[in-house]
């Protein structure tokens, strides 16, 4: 996503969170934020990020010239349609906040530990409910399952054979590690 130009449309508490989760996914992502109301969290996030443009007006046709990727953050119908027929007519990648009909991807909620990353996606039905299973992943897993998978890299590395020897091999090394007890 680095090298991705994105733009979000809107600064407040929504709008948060879809910077936060485009961080999240790529810290180096290259945004640039159009909106008339900014809260003031959006400020502190985003003081310390030289890959963020920022401007507090009104969107301008114009702001998706270059761009690969937009999410909106309105709760403007006019707006959002507007630029769903923008975006359309570009062929940009679209995400409206709590729109599914209007979107071309969902943002979905990411748990991540060390080098494990589990996508969370409701297709745009239940959001809550992604959030939800985030925060019971967050809970359940193991701080050291990292560990775990340095261990499994280390034991994949060592194994002779065909691929098909090899997926047998790891099957029935880690077959336990997540059955219910």
């Amino acid at each position: 996503m680095n090298q991705i130009q994105t733009l979000l449309v809107g600064a407040g508490p929504v709008g948060l969170e879809k910077l936060q989760a485009i961080f999240r996914s790529s810290p180096l992502a290259k945004v640039k934020i159009i909106a008339e109301e900014v809260i003031p969290e959006v400020f502190e996030f985003i003081e310390d990020k030289a890959t963020i443009q920022f401007e507090q007006r009104s969107f301008a046709e114009s702001d998706l010239d270059g761009k690969d990727l937009v999410v909106v953050a309105s709760n403007n119908p006019e707006l959002n349609q507007w630029i769903r027929k923008l975006t359309t007519a570009r062929n940009i990648l679209l995400n409206v906040a709590d729109k599914p009909d209007l979107c071309d991807f969902y943002l979905g909620s990411i748990v991540q530990r060390g080098n494990l990353k589990i996508g969370i996606s409701t297709n745009g039905k239940s959001p809550t409910m992604a959030k939800r299973l985030k925060e019971f992943f967050n809970e359940v897993l193991p701080e050291e399952i990292d560990e775990t998978l340095e261990l499994l890299q280390q034991y994949r590395n060592q194994l002779r054979g065909d691929l098909e020897h090899k997926i047998k091999q790891l099957n029935a090394h880690t077959q336990d590690i997540v059955s219910k007890n």
